[in-house]
């Protein structure tokens, strides 16, 4: 994790403070302090795809992995 990107949060009340795309995943910070990395091969790759527009988007995301991705992450990374 070398630079993470700030949420825009533009709801207001999401859960993730932060991001960090690479090709074939995503790393989500939660507001407490906890990343989870999220892969092609733990979530699927149209899964990933989607979670980094919403993520970029700053809208949805919290909600997305709430309803469809659950605890299909690759590895908590702290």
């Amino acid at each position: 994790m070398v630079f993470m990107e700030k949420y825009k949060n533009k709801n207001g009340n999401s859960g993730i403070t932060a991001y960090e795309i690479s090709d074939e995943a995503i790393e989500i910070m939660f507001e407490d302090g906890s990343v989870y990395l999220y892969t092609y091969e733990s979530t699927g790759r149209l899964p990933i795809e989607i979670m980094k527009k919403l993520a970029k988007k700053g809208i949805g995301l919290t909600t997305y992995i709430n309803q469809q991705i659950k605890d299909n992450y690759s590895k908590k990374l702290r």
